[in-house]
């Protein structure tokens, strides 16, 4: 399929797969090798109509859907699967073994560490943070990470913090700021540090 542009500057490594219309601005590098693989060992999948602005590098064995869209300087790490329509914000990372739904938006300068689920729908506000280790540096870390778990609707606002492992209800909202230190019930409207049901989602105007 051919690619609707690629920057003279961008990098395609071997085993990329780029769907139609995939538009790739300067520096964008397609496809590196991770720690321990081989150049071309992964393959790597980029779906039609997916816009990579410049100085975005995406790894290899990364399985990315349709109309994906990154920010300036975005990072994605190795072995992810990311469905149609999700966009990433300038600046955010998204590390490895993440698993992105469909119509996910993920604003600027956001933190997805490993095993972190965003379902469907989902929204992170800029300057977001999700933690995965509950004792860093700790002798069982490695063997323990868990990232947030966001279900379908949920909304982070600008600049909160997820603990590890916290589960985001369907259609909640998280308030700017806020630090969530325990799961958040579907439809809830939670606020502050740690984080406390505030109000419920259908009370508020803007979503009804």
């Amino acid at each position: 399929m051919p690619v609707a542009f690629q920057a003279e500057t961008a990098i395609v490594y071997p085993n990329v797969t780029l769907g139609e219309s995939v538009r790739l601005q300067d520096y964008a590098i397609i496809g590196v090798p991770p720690r321990g693989a081989k150049r071309g060992e992964l393959s790597t999948v980029l779906g039609r109509g997916s816009l990579i602005r410049s100085h975005t590098v995406i790894y290899a064995g990364n399985e990315i859907g349709a109309n994906f869209q990154t920010g300036h300087g975005v990072m994605v790490r190795e072995l992810n699967r990311i469905m149609d329509d999700v966009s990433v914000g300038t600046q955010s990372v998204i590390e490895h073994h993440v698993i992105i739904g469909k119509s996910v938006r993920i604003h600027s300068r956001v933190f997805i560490p490993e095993y972190s689920i965003l379902e469907e729908g989902s929204w992170v506000g800029p300057g977001a943070v999700f933690t995965n280790a509950t004792y860093p540096l700790g002798k069982d870390t490695k063997t323990t990470l868990r990232g947030p778990h966001l279900l379908p609707g949920a909304r982070i606002g600008a600049n909160a913090t997820l603990l590890p492992g916290v589960v985001i209800g369907a259609n909640s909202l998280v308030g700017a700021g806020s630090v969530v230190v325990r799961d958040v019930p579907d439809g809830k409207v939670v606020a502050g540090n740690p984080a406390r049901i505030i109000n419920e989602v259908a009370n508020l105007t803007a979503y009804q």
